[in-house]
């Protein structure tokens, strides 16, 4: 428990599980991605359901695009352009790319909204291997180049337990270029995740979660095409980014940092290994608590909120006008709170 605590969370059920990234539109409504693969828009105040689109996969990070479109890094199918059927009846398109298959699916009772819209792929493979485990994304409106973390080589999204114990460092950073053209920008980072972009576009700022810490790299001036620690040492696993109105980075921390993970750390390989080989029950798990903190551009801790487990495993936050918006890989409900 932090010092004021997060306050109270109210939930908005949904009828899937795995809310894991959220994003706003100009209205206020909420977008995120859910378990079975459907992408949702949820009104906070009336909890009103719209389907927007399938993807076909397992849709984890989001951001949404200045002409109505939303990127998403899906874990399973890599990173895709979805046109929800009102942007594309609006007239909006994106920024280019191979189109992929249209993802159909019938929405669920007591959802409304538009009928799901084309989904299409736009990176799939990285220097001939296929892309896995991808994990959030950024658009830079002023040229369209889209930045995007993966989180493992080794592992998929059902079994990154196995990454943190093992401390894979397979972890990359991405940028799709207007062209299409996608380089690597940073490899063997532990468990790439959430990603911002400044606000003046000078560096990305992003999550490695087996690291504990939020990495920069700088992409303009004399540090251009470097990195260095922005914040380390965290108490917990730092999960996806967003930058808030108010100017800040907010972090979501699923769980506190396990004594046990720490202690593994140093160990060979081989012996990390054997831990993720234990049966479930013995294998290090999740807290059940709410926390997110929320860190200045320069790296300073400014909110630390953490309550106890009314909404657990918080992946994702964000913020506007002081309200906070927060989804979760297990739970099935997204959860608004606000700054104290």
């Amino acid at each position: 428990m932090s010092t004021p605590p997060l306050p109270p969370v109210h939930r908005l059920a949904l009828p899937a599980a795995g809310p894991e990234d959220v994003v706003l539109d100009a209205e206020g409504r909420i977008l995120t991605g859910v378990a079975d693969g459907r992408l949702l828009r949820v009104d906070p105040d009336t909890g009103e359901v719209a389907t927007l689109a399938r993807t076909g996969g397992r849709p984890l990070g989001l951001e949404l695009c200045p002409d109505g479109t939303l990127l998403v890094c899906d874990s399973r199918r890599g990173l895709l352009r979805v046109t929800p059927a009102d942007a594309r009846e609006s007239g909006g398109s994106g920024d280019g790319g191979d189109p992929g298959q249209a993802a159909t699916g019938d929405p669920d009772a007591g959802d409304t909204g538009p009928a799901p819209g084309s989904v299409e792929v736009l990176v799939d493979r990285v220097e001939g291997e296929p892309l896995t485990f991808a994990s959030n994304v950024v658009l830079d409106p002023a040229d369209g180049t889209v930045y995007f973390t993966a989180s493992s080589r080794r592992f998929d999204l059902e079994h990154y337990l196995g990454d943190l114990i093992e401390h894979s460092g397979t972890g990359r950073l991405l940028r799709r270029r207007p062209d299409g053209r996608v380089d690597t920008l940073l490899d063997g980072l532990h468990f790439a995740n959430g990603l911002v972009l400044a606000p003046d576009r000078s560096f990305l700022v992003l999550a490695e979660t087996g690291g504990y810490c939020l990495t920069r790299y700088w992409l303009t001036g004399p540090k251009a095409g470097t990195r260095e620690e922005l914040l380390g040492n965290l108490p917990g696993f730092p999960d996806n980014l967003a930058l808030g109105s108010d100017g800040l980075i907010w972090v979501a921390l699923p769980t506190s940092r396990n004594p046990l993970l720490d202690r593994l750390l140093p160990l060979p390989g081989l012996l990390r290994r054997l831990v993720w080989a234990l049966p479930e029950w013995a294998s290090p798990g999740p807290d059940r608590t709410t926390w997110v903190l929320a860190v200045s551009l320069d790296g300073r801790l400014v909110h630390d909120l953490q309550s106890e487990g009314s909404y657990a495993m918080v992946t994702s936050v964000r913020e506007r006008q002081g309200r906070l918006y927060l989804g979760s890989l297990h739970e099935s409900a997204l959860a608004t709170t606000y700054v104290p």
